[in-house]
């Protein structure tokens, strides 16, 4: 079941509750990728950021800002401060990875060139710094600044954990935290750092935003595996193509025969991948019941966001970022 297929859509109520800020942070957004001098800049994030997409993590921050009762106009710098972190990530990534496809339109890479990409992503993220300073919060810099700091952090780890079969779940989930996680915790905290909210309060905001991601990216490798490509923007099995030991082939390495362990060792760790090795992953994969693992592991981190804000006041945005926590796993089989 796709986000879009569900009978639920807390995501796109959210969206509507937050309309008129989101159109704030969309113009913002605009603005501030323009470029004078360099033409390709608004053309490369013009690409990317009209691909679609939620716009999750900027909603997180006006939903907590909201949530704690904030009523100035900081939370919109913030918002569009955490997009473009996460569109420059984007941006990197998919040089990274050598992808094709983002959202099911080809990449920025792909159109134009690495060096583009590369470059506009830098330039993104110096619009970020410039937008988060604009708040006077040396709190709200200090924590998007350790965020953006851990997103590096946490690809450069994938680079050498993502082939190496000794990785274990913790240092996955140490990749996790620091690529994914660490943008979403980052996007709900300062919604509450901004409205001046309790200690108590902005650390409830953070750990659902790091389950919250925690259990968006496992799902998201999940997907990977048995996704549908034309709800998820994604071919099945880039993971297994691109050698990535993601959750759920960690799992099957760590339940595997000498004779399994070495086909993982051949296409993962060597990448001498041949016709049928996918078919071949996924069997694997199914013995050891490791889809359905990956999954309650993915239930799990959706339980503790939830868990993480019910000692909230009672709230409809509260409810609605509950929801939201169900819905990252609701499209999962």
């Amino acid at each position: 079941m796709s986000l879009d297929q569900a009978a639920t859509k807390p995501h796109e109520a959210l969206a509507e509750l937050l309309s008129a800020d989101m159109e704030s942070v969309n113009r913002l957004i605009q603005e501030r990728m323009a470029s004078e001098h360099a033409p390709r800049i608004p053309e490369v994030t013009a690409h990317l950021v009209g691909a679609g997409g939620k716009r999750l993590r900027p909603m997180l921050t006006l939903a907590a800002a909201r949530l704690c009762g904030y009523d100035g106009p900081f939370h919109v710098h913030l918002a569009a401060t955490v997009e473009f972190i996460h569109t420059a990530t984007l941006l990197h990534d998919d040089v990274v990875d050598e992808s094709e496809q983002r959202r099911g339109r080809p990449t920025a890479n792909l159109l134009w060139d690495n060096k583009s990409s590369v470059l506009v992503g830098d330039y993104l993220f110096s619009r970020s710094f410039q937008l988060m300073t604009e708040t006077g919060s040396i709190d709200v810099l200090r924590i998007l600044s350790n965020a953006s700091a851990t997103i590096a952090e946490g690809e450069v780890l994938q680079l050498t954990a993502a082939t190496d079969l000794r990785t274990d779940e913790n240092i996955y989930l140490q990749v996790v935290r620091g690529k994914t996680a660490a943008l979403f915790s980052a996007a709900t905290e300062v919604g509450g750092v901004i409205a001046n909210a309790d200690s108590e309060t902005i650390q409830a905001l953070f750990d659902y935003g790091d389950a919250l991601g925690i259990a968006f990216q496992i799902a998201d490798d999940l997907l990977d595996y048995q996704g549908d490509s034309t709800q998820t923007g994604k071919n099945v099995g880039d993971d297994f193509r691109e050698r990535k030991l993601t959750l759920p082939v960690i799992k099957a390495v760590a339940q595997a025969t000498p004779e399994e362990r070495a086909f993982w060792q051949r296409t993962i760790e060597k990448g001498r991948q041949e016709d049928g090795d996918l078919e071949h992953a996924l069997e694997l994969m199914a013995k050891h019941n490791t889809l359905v693992a990956t999954r309650d592991d993915a239930l799990v981190w959706t339980d503790r966001a939830k868990s993480a804000i019910n000692t909230l006041p009672d709230h409809e945005i509260r409810d609605l970022l509950s929801g939201i926590a169900d819905y990252v796993v609701a499209r999962l089989k």
